[in-house]
């Protein structure tokens, strides 16, 4: 090989062994990612991109899922909001005040469940409530609707309203008035305030129209074992214990239908505000936030 050849030949092993140079229309063949032209580096980086729209749309529906999951562990466990859709509880709880009630303080029912499925009888971690106590139960005459009511009678109680007086195990109930002034009912009715005393001590606020209305006079209720007697706080305007199922009243309520005790006001607002609608928002009742319940 002549000295020309031999130039000629290390020239070709050297430009052999740097790495090939690509024309515009990509014409020499790529085998590894630093070789890779950029029109199909392109194709590759949009295939990726497919694949992590797909994993950041998994991600968002697993965190939907988990919070929806803990949302639901607490709400069955812990506590659950209700908005008093009525007066049967004035003084102490207005319509549309919004409170929340504590799971764990009678234990668990099916009813603690969203739609009381039938999964067990009774109740399970099961505790006595207190006379007195603010309950939310389920209606016995359906066992769907909501209802709240204070404690008054548990079983083996005698309890009987006689002229007006609510009566204990043959005992009248202390009570106090503490108002009968100028409030009025829209039919005209006067409105008196009492605080009432159960035979355990706790002391209350309740309000009636006086005596000689439906329920001021009752023959003996007499609860029986696993029952409790409800009543309202407004005892002329609330159908509780005292009226009978079959009259579209409450009766007396089995311990499997309790749902909780009403520990707290969480906000209230007058009938006719809504969240939705900022107009109504001055409607809320500021002083009532965070009342806690006796």
């Amino acid at each position: 090989m002549t000295p020309a050849e031999a130039t000629v030949a290390a020239g070709a092993a050297a430009a052999a062994s740097k790495s090939p140079v690509w024309s515009d229309s990509g014409d020499a063949p790529f085998e590894d990612v630093d070789a890779t032209p950029v029109y199909a580096r392109g194709k590759k980086d949009r295939k990726k991109g497919k694949s992590s729209g797909g994993n950041e749309t998994f991600e968002i529906i697993k965190t939907v899922f988990f919070a929806l999951l803990i949302a639901f562990v607490l709400r069955v466990l812990l506590f659950q909001p209700f908005t008093i859709p009525s007066a049967s509880m004035e003084p102490n709880l207005y319509e549309g005040d919004y409170i929340v009630v504590s799971k764990w303080s009678y234990g668990y029912s099916k009813h603690a469940i969203p739609f009381s499925p039938p999964v067990f009888d009774g109740r399970v971690f099961a505790r006595e409530p207190e006379r007195g106590d603010i309950v939310v139960f389920k209606l016995p005459r359906d066992n769907q609707t909501d209802y709240i009511k204070r404690l008054i009678g548990l079983p083996g109680d005698r309890v009987q309203m006689i002229n007006n007086v609510l009566h204990i195990n043959g005992q009248p109930v202390r009570d106090l008035v503490i108002s009968g002034d100028d409030a009025s009912t829209m039919f005209g009715m006067p409105v008196i305030t009492a605080r009432e005393t159960l035979p355990e001590g706790k002391t209350f606020t309740i309000q009636d129209f006086g005596p000689g209305n439906v329920a001021d006079d009752t023959d003996v209720f007499e609860v029986p074992e696993g029952h409790y007697f409800m009543m309202g706080d407004n005892r002329d305007n609330s159908v509780d214990s005292r009226f009978d199922q079959n009259a579209n009243g409450v009766g007396l309520v089995p311990a499997e239908n309790l749902i909780g005790k009403a520990e707290i006001i969480l906000f209230s607002w007058k009938p006719g505000a809504s969240l939705w609608n900022p107009l109504s928002w001055s409607k809320v009742r500021p002083s009532r936030f965070f009342t806690i319940l006796n």
